[in-house]
């Protein structure tokens, strides 16, 4: 799978975490809160600076508009097909016109003394041949290439979009929860100075739990800063200043688990997926221009041509508006020609053609091989879709068991039967759980959009019921 981007190694690629054990608990500690549900901004903007909500499908349509690597797929794109809509100028005959004053080294002869002459030329030439017809071919074929390029290009694009988009998601929510954390710890913090107040429980208790909400700060740092990298990183993407500061619309309702046939989505990969119509395309437009190639050298081609040649011989003395000093050397003529070298394959031109069949017969194993590839990568994102919703309803399960724990924990504590440092395990445990499972959604929500990519269907096809057909 091209994008095997999941929740744990993103954020801590984007954070930067050292695989030290403190910060790993720490990062399991920011990860736990319901991914889908109403997200909280990390941060407050700036004093003056406005907040931008915005969905996902506002995000990708502002991309569509602004973003400069689909500008630039949309300016190749217009080229074509300008070129496409003139394909018929290549019947217009060239036309040439120029005016040249030259003076000879010796007299042309004694009737004619005058070194210096004028001469002017008009001329018309048209060339017709088999291969032009094909070039018309090929440029609709290389038409229809821009199209699927730019098409590729948008959908590349809108699933990344996506993705971000929810990788944000996760990450406001991963701060969240880690802000609710550091409050549940000041509030165990209070709690262990009634309680050593009271004598109920030594000074230890209370240092420790204030060494633990204090352990939560840098961990807040960190995932606020990696939040805001995420967001600039998005804002560029959307042809935005980098600090616009946004307010993501939170995904409503329950993830939807939908069944997969891999088979089938092998197929409508095949025939649907961006990548592998781009280089089908291609193969087509190479074989157009190997047609033009080999009409060009093995048939003949014919040339109409004519021309206006006035000259007058001097034109310091004579009178240019009379026609009598005035000579027309001009001529129509039409000229059948082929080319000889390419009957000889060891020739220049010979050896073009062999070129240019290695390089279509190139082109069909890199479409072979995208094909497989393909395969490979169905079935991989299948079993991870698998895989990911198996865990995340395990770890719902888990999570519904950890919260009945930390209650009932925590009860305990405040009783005065259950330590400190239980009710911290217990908070852990439960938080752990969270994380696990959040990170499990955020897996199967990324692998149905590259699912979505991959069989060439709109996003939110699959995730919004699974109906491909």
């Amino acid at each position: 799978m091209k994008h095997p981007c999941r929740a744990g190694p993103c954020v801590r690629r984007l954070l930067r975490l050292p695989h030290s054990p403190g910060l790993v608990l720490a990062f399991f500690l920011c990860a736990a809160a319901a991914f889908g549900q109403a997200g909280n901004s990390a941060e407050s903007p700036a004093a003056g600076q406005t907040v931008r909500r915005i969905t996902p499908d506002e995000a990708v349509e502002l991309a569509v508009q602004n973003n400069l690597s689909l500008e630039s797929s949309r300016v190749a794109l217009d080229t074509k097909k300008r070129q496409f809509s003139l394909v018929w100028n290549q019947f217009l005959p060239e036309f040439d016109v120029r005016g040249t004053l030259s003076r000879s080294n010796e007299e042309a002869s004694p009737l004619q003394p005058e070194l210096w002459s004028f001469n002017g030329n008009l001329s018309a030439s048209l060339n017709f041949s088999f291969a032009l017809i094909e070039g018309i071919n090929s440029v609709k074929v290389n038409y229809q290439s821009g199209l699927l390029s730019f098409a590729k290009a948008r959908a590349q694009m809108e699933r990344d979009i996506r993705k971000s988009y929810y990788q944000m998601l996760l990450l406001q929510e991963n701060i969240a929860l880690l802000q609710g954390s550091f409050a549940n710890a000041e509030r165990q913090v209070t709690m262990a100075q009634a309680n050593y107040r009271n004598g109920l429980v030594p000074q230890l208790t209370l240092l420790q739990a204030q060494v633990s909400r204090d352990n939560l700060k840098p961990s807040i740092d960190q995932m606020e800063n990696g939040l805001k990298v995420a967001m600039a990183n998005f804002a560029m993407s959307l042809g935005l200043d980098y600090d616009t500061q946004f307010e993501l619309v939170p995904v409503t309702g329950d993830l939807n688990y939908i069944s997969l046939d891999v088979k089938d989505l092998i197929t409508k990969s095949a025939n649907g997926k961006p990548d592998i119509l781009e280089l089908r395309q291609s193969v087509l437009a190479m074989q157009s221009l190997r047609k033009v190639q080999a009409l060009q050298l093995y048939t003949p081609y014919i040339n109409f041509a004519w021309n206006y040649s006035p000259t007058l011989l001097g034109p310091w003395d004579n009178s240019w508006g009379d026609g009598d000093n005035w000579m027309d050397r001009g001529a129509f003529s039409i000229t059948l020609g082929m080319s000889l070298n390419s009957l000889f394959p060891f020739t220049k031109q010979g050896q073009g053609l062999k070129d240019t069949d290695n390089n279509l017969r190139a082109q069909n194993i890199l479409l072979a091989q995208a094909i497989r590839g393909t395969e490979i990568e169905i079935y991989n994102t299948v079993f991870s879709l698998e895989r990911a919703q198996i865990s995340a309803e395990t770890q719902a399960q888990t999570v519904a068991l950890a919260e009945r724990s930390y209650q009932l924990t925590e009860e305990a504590y405040r009783a005065g039967l259950q330590e400190l440092l239980q009710v911290q395990n217990a908070d852990l445990a439960r938080r752990q759980a969270r994380v696990q499972m959040l990170e499990q959604q955020f897996n199967y929500r990324t692998g149905l959009i590259d699912l979505e990519y991959s069989i060439g269907v709109p996003f939110g096809t699959l995730s919004n019921g699974g109906n491909t057909k």
